[in-house]
């Protein structure tokens, strides 16, 4: 089982701390998905909707509403909580009315959070980061190299962007202690300061990087991944965007390389062709797999 997912999150369950339900409301919605928080607010509409119908319909006392007819109940209660007020069905008891002001109340307090809830989830910065499926091992200027793949799908700018790399293996400490220890990966280049297109980051294997110093059966047997988050200024919203990647050791490839994406159109214009953004190529005569 890997630890992370490819987006980046953590797998494992986690176990014995005591969760509240109104602790992290705010931050679910915002990580919710959209039609996730729109079915929500839907649902809570109507709940609350369907609940005061089932009062007007015990309380009274609303003129032109049947005494059985649940549907012009919660017609009414609509009209209240969203104002519009047709004038057809009107309260004309203290206890209608008292039921009309405090679900009016409770529509300006619901429109009010509603609409920063929405605000808060539409105006939040996102990045549209494009990574590669699979991080390849194969030589960069005379030198083998773990390279992996990224783009910006949105095509706008993020400057002063910045990559980190790091390989997540578990091991054991002197004392016994299993541990999941995280090692930074040195880079050639780990900052750009226009990200606009694609960007092959590159860790030369060194015999002091660490998928030199561990052996296969050590990545393996470690459940060795591979994260890298990227942050940057998107300079449309002047905000810092974030993207992560995970990729487990059956995703390297080992002896091969990506292939060209860049090249020369018809009118002499440079494109890239994101098409095949994540195909490679094996390197003939070599040996596939990482050192013994």
């Amino acid at each position: 089982m890997r630890y992370l997912s490819r987006e980046g999150r953590s797998n494992l369950v986690q176990y014995g701390l005591r969760r509240h339900f109104y602790t992290d409301v705010y931050h679910s919605w915002l990580r919710a998905p959209w039609l996730v928080a729109l079915g929500a607010v839907t649902l809570l509409y109507l709940a609350v909707n369907c609940l005061f119908a089932a009062a007007y319909l015990l309380v009274g006392g609303v003129e032109n509403l049947g005494p059985r007819s649940y549907a012009d109940a919660f017609f009414f209660s609509v009209q209240t909580i969203a104002t519009i007020g047709y004038g057809h069905m009107v309260p004309v008891s203290h206890a209608a009315n008292a039921l009309v002001t405090l679900e009016s109340l409770i529509g300006l307090i619901g429109v009010a959070m509603a609409t920063g809830l929405m605000f808060a989830k539409f105006a939040r910065p996102t990045a549209r980061i494009l990574w590669s499926d699979v991080a390849v091992v194969g030589p960069f200027e005379g030198v083998p190299s773990l390279m992996l793949r990224v783009a910006n799908q949105r095509g706008n700018q993020v400057v002063e962007a910045q990559i980190r790399i790091t390989l997540l293996i578990s091991e054991e400490t002197s004392e016994g202690i299993a541990i999941r220890r995280n090692i930074d990966l040195h880079l050639r280049r780990s900052v750009s300061t226009v990200f606009a297109l694609s960007w092959t980051v590159v860790h030369p294997l060194t015999p002091d990087s660490p998928l030199v110093t561990h052996t296969r059966e050590q990545l393996i047997g470690g459940r060795a991944e591979l994260l890298a988050s990227l942050t940057g200024l998107d300079d449309a919203f002047n905000q810092t965007i974030r993207s992560r990647h995970s990729w487990a050791m059956e995703e390297i490839i080992w002896s091969a390389r990506f292939v060209d994406i860049m090249g020369t159109l018809p009118d002499g214009r440079q494109g890239v062709d994101y098409r095949r953004f994540h195909d490679v190529l094996p390197l003939e005569g070599r040996d596939p797999g990482p050192p013994p």
